[in-house]
């Protein structure tokens, strides 16, 4: 009797270590999935979002004196460079500073996933220290999530990534400090506009992404402050993706046209796409149906959110190429059928007469380069411009002294925003009647003016 109940004591007792085994092995699971998915934090998913698109780029180049990234030391020997790219476009267009691809004769890539290729440099501009890199690789490659730097607030969580020291893919988090900031890296090299930040910045993040906490890309790293911890900046994403958009029209003009300018929605209005604001005559555009006013959705494979995506659309596309084109005109929806023209078919058509007349060939400039390159930084009070592109020897243009490069942005009391403006006042009856015909140019850091005699008419020879 005694036996049975120490036995079933002890069965019960046994029992109850099961149970209690079994219980603390769920709770410990439950624990272990708890810590697992708090492992997984927003920064985490944000860098996993991310990680796919980042490249390191290394190359030997000649350090620059006012390098920050470089030991004052090496100032003009060749050095082994290392910067951060991001991949803007699957067909291998990527992002960087102008600095980290600036002298470097090859420049080598190493994608996420280990493998190194050749790029080669697409476009650059030295003021904002940007550039555009490409990879020609057979495959699409992953692109980062671009988002936008209008809403930053300051004390918001960032992460930064890049190839810091050489460390590939190396992630820090911080805040942002502060927003706006100026900052004169060196004699040659001032940002007007940077996103300050705590999140670890070191020589070889530049050309990287700072994200948000949501993964979107937000800036790009770009500079350190020399001495000082915990202080690093960043090209605010509109600001980079403004200048990316520039820099790829800048080189797709020279293949072909459409004859279309966009601009950009307001940041409070919620319907997607870009709206036309001037068509040119006769293009393609104009053929196509398009007006002024119209909102552009979508062009080709691309839907358009930022004017990124219409220079992503144009890329790699051939003069004869046609584009289907979403449109939203009102309350209208409507399909149109656009057909690139070659670069220099535009001009041939509009252009004669100030070649004939004046001796010059005349390019426009799309408006958001133009302020970019002149209003903005020359406050000039021009709207706009015709690049000279070519000047006929001994004609009215050349005893003047104007030079290929110039731009011209007015004659007499007009502006010279289109080569329709031109064609206007060339062939107005009252040219000329009081005098010469007084014009201005841009020339670098200089407006400059002259006189065409009123003899101009008759020193035209065709080509």
């Amino acid at each position: 009797m005694h036996e049975r109940s120490h036995g079933s004591f002890a069965s019960l007792r046994l029992r109850a270590v099961l149970l209690l085994a079994t219980a603390s092995g769920l709770l410990l699971g439950g624990l272990t999935a708890d810590a697992s998915s708090q492992r997984m934090t927003p920064v985490v998913k944000a860098f996993q979002g991310a990680k796919d698109s980042v490249v390191n780029i290394r190359g030997e180049k000649t350090v620059e004196p006012g390098d920050t990234t470089a030991d004052p030391s090496e100032v003009g020997r060749r050095v082994n460079g290392m910067g951060t790219g991001i991949v803007i476009d699957e067909r291998g267009y990527v992002i960087t500073n102008h600095h980290v691809v600036n002298g470097v004769a090859q420049i080598k890539v190493i994608l996420a996933d280990k493998r190194q290729c050749a790029a080669r440099l697409i476009a650059r501009d030295r003021e904002t220290d940007l550039a555009i890199i490409k990879i020609d690789l057979e495959e699409k490659l992953p692109v980062i999530r671009i988002g936008k730097s209008s809403d930053l607030m300051t004390g918001e969580p960032v992460i930064a990534v890049g190839n810091a020291y050489g460390y590939e893919h190396t992630v820090t988090r911080g805040i942002i400090s502060a927003l706006h900031r100026a900052v004169q890296v060196s004699d040659a090299q001032f940002y007007g506009d940077l996103i300050q930040t705590d999140a670890s910045i070191n020589p070889g993040n530049s050309g990287g992404p700072l994200l948000n906490i949501d993964g979107d890309m937000i800036g790009i790293n770009v500079a350190v402050r020399a001495g000082a911890q915990g202080i690093g900046f960043a090209i605010p994403i509109d600001k980079a993706m403004a200048v990316a958009s520039e820099l790829l029209a800048e080189r797709q003009l020279k293949k072909t046209r459409h004859g279309f300018a966009l601009k950009q929605k307001s940041s409070d209005d919620e319907e997607k796409g870009l709206v036309v604001s001037a068509v040119e005559d006769k293009s393609p555009a104009d053929e196509a149906g398009l007006k002024a006013g119209d909102t552009i959705t979508r062009l080709g494979d691309f839907d358009l959110a930022r004017p990124l995506d219409l220079q992503r659309a144009l890329m790699d596309r051939q003069p004869g190429d046609k584009l289907e084109v979403a449109v939203q005109r009102g309350d209208k929806k409507l399909t149109l059928d656009l057909t690139l023209v070659a670069a220099d078919s535009l001009l041939a058509a509009s252009d004669r007469s100030s070649w004939e007349v004046l001796g010059m060939e005349l390019e426009v400039i799309p408006a958001n380069i133009f302020l970019r390159k002149f209003k903005k930084q020359h406050s000039t009070p021009y709207r706009g411009g015709l690049e000279v592109t070519s000047v006929r020897p001994e004609s009215p243009a050349a005893e003047q002294g104007i030079r290929r490069g110039d731009v011209l942005v007015g004659m007499h009391v007009w502006e010279t925003v289109s080569i329709e403006n031109v064609n206007y006042i060339l062939k107005r009856p009252d040219l000329g009647r009081s005098g010469p015909v007084r014009f201005y140019i841009l020339r670098g850091n200089e407006t400059l003016y002259g006189d065409f005699s009123l003899s101009m008419r008759d020193k035209g020879s065709r080509r």
